[in-house]
């Protein structure tokens, strides 16, 4: 290949390479001669390959240093070959784990992902010119696709590609032959997981560069003491609590939320990131029908777990139309969305907040105390995001303390808790697990997710009481334009 050592800024700083530097060290630790996988020649067809590996020690070994489950062993060694540091022998389209005897074997550290080489198409299409000569043009469906683009877009230096192919091709088939075979499968799992096929979700798909090194040291200014100073005052002021309570307070959430956490607890129907089954994020998408048990029982922990879910509030904010109240919620979501919303907007909805809930003769008044509108009358003069948290803070309480208790008590919250599903668990088969990695997609994009949300806001605001003087308001804005 002719990877260059070219530095690539931005990719030291990636959010991913913590993860890779994890990943290398547990692979080194399976590279030790005495603790690590045994491995040993296999004979792959007619050739002998040395230092080979079957899947099924290495699952073993996982399982054993890390003591879990051959499951998410599994799972974990798929990740390895995912990223790249462990390479199948027979199977190269399918970048998975498999418990058997297939071979394995660990990729050469000059290919590891943490390494920082570009991945430049210049070297893929040499690559592939290599593999066309060695095929006589059989190349997979996918790669004929993509040697035929590479050919259109760097036609102008083609010809330097194709004496680099040669060049190399000619230098391959002077090496022994298992020699050139374990380079050959080396070289191919390294463009399988930069150039993954069609359908195939790429482990090293990564989000923006980060500009700055979080590690940097900063430079000794007199700023930079003065706001160590701040920082260490502020510490000192900050009032103290007794270790035992803390850890009291530490072991009951614990043992509240321990068969609620997915990594901690067994997950009902099975575990997405082990099995690859989707039916887990499915049944507890944010606004589903009908929730589970699980999600249902969160809500009776506290008043914050019952306003976190969106599927919570839309049944508490049901439970406050029957009680005639539901201005306080409504409330509470728009300062949420003031704070949370786009700044451009943010004036605008301060006083709209204000002419809704707050402002005498307002169509959805709200009650509280003489301070606390002062201060939030005050605020609003110059508006900013957290102008109206005095308000907020007061209404919150005031759902916690009242209408939170008489929720749960509520037909409302029991015929929901009778509705709620108990999913039973899956068990897949080897093929069934096969079968959902091949089906593994990417996430929905935020944007689309957004999207969504402002959506089922529209839906909400359309279903609910017309304020009449924001309607006329807009009509006027309407004429004098």
């Amino acid at each position: 290949m002719t990877i260059r050592n070219v530095r690539d800024h931005g990719q030291r700083f990636r959010p991913r390479m913590a993860c890779l530097k994890k990943v290398e060290s547990v692979v080194l630790e399976m590279q030790d001669p005495k603790t690590g996988v045994k491995s040993q020649t296999q004979r792959l067809v007619i050739t002998t390959i040395p230092h080979a590996l079957t899947g099924e020690d290495i699952v073993a070994w996982i399982a054993n240093r890390f003591k879990i489950d051959a499951a998410e062993a599994r799972a974990m060694g798929t990740m390895m070959v995912a990223f790249g540091y462990i390479y199948p022998l027979q199977d190269h389209k399918r970048l998975m784990l498999k418990p058997d005897t297939s071979l394995y074997r660990f990729q050469t550290p000059y290919f590891w992902p943490a390494q920082q080489w570009p991945v430049e198409d210049t070297d893929y299409a040499i690559y592939l010119a290599k593999r066309n000569i060695r095929k006589k043009g059989m190349l997979e469906l996918y790669e004929q696709e993509q040697y035929n683009n590479l050919y259109k877009w760097m036609n102008h230096k083609w010809d330097f590609i194709v004496m680099q192919a040669k060049e190399q091709y000619r230098a391959g088939k002077e090496r022994k032959k298992p020699d050139r075979v374990v380079f050959d499968c080396q070289e191919r799992a390294y463009w399988v997981v930069h150039r993954p096929p069609p359908g195939t979700v790429s482990a090293m798909d990564y989000g923006h560069d980060r500009m700055v090194d979080p590690n940097i040291e900063e430079k000794k200014t007199p700023d930079y003491y003065r706001r160590i100073i701040m920082f260490t005052q502020q510490c000192i002021m900050r009032p103290r609590v007794k270790s035992s309570v803390s850890i009291g307070a530490l072991v009951k959430y614990t043992t509240t939320y321990k068969e609620h956490d997915p990594f901690l607890h067994a997950c009902l129907p099975s575990n997405p990131w082990l099995t690859d089954d989707v039916t887990y994020w499915t049944l507890n998408m944010p606004n589903v029908e009908t929730p589970t048990k699980m999600r249902v029982e969160r809500w009776t922990f506290s008043f914050g777990e019952l306003l976190m879910d969106p599927r919570g509030r839309d049944d508490f904010r049901l439970f406050l139309k029957k009680e005639f109240s539901g201005e306080n919620l409504a409330f509470w979501e728009a300062c949420e969305d003031l704070k949370w919303g786009a700044a451009e907007t943010m004036k605008e909805k301060a006083q709209q907040i204000y002419k809704t809930f707050l402002a005498r003769g307002a169509p959805r008044w709200i009650n509280i105390d003489g301070k606390t509108m002062d201060i939030t009358v005050k605020g609003l003069a110059h508006p900013h995001r957290y102008v109206l948290d005095a308000a907020q803070t007061h209404i919150y309480m005031l759902m916690k303390k009242d209408s939170y208790g008489r929720y749960l008590k509520s037909p409302v919250f029991k015929e929901t808790q009778k509705k709620a599903i108990a999913p039973e668990q899956h068990r897949f088969t080897e093929t069934q697990l096969e079968q959902n990695a091949k089906r593994r997609r990417p996430s929905l994009s935020p944007i689309i997710l957004r999207q969504q949300e402002e959506e089922q806001k529209a839906k909400l605001a359309a279903s609910g009481p017309v304020d009449i003087t924001q309607v006329m308001s807009k009509l006027e804005r309407k004429q004098t334009k």
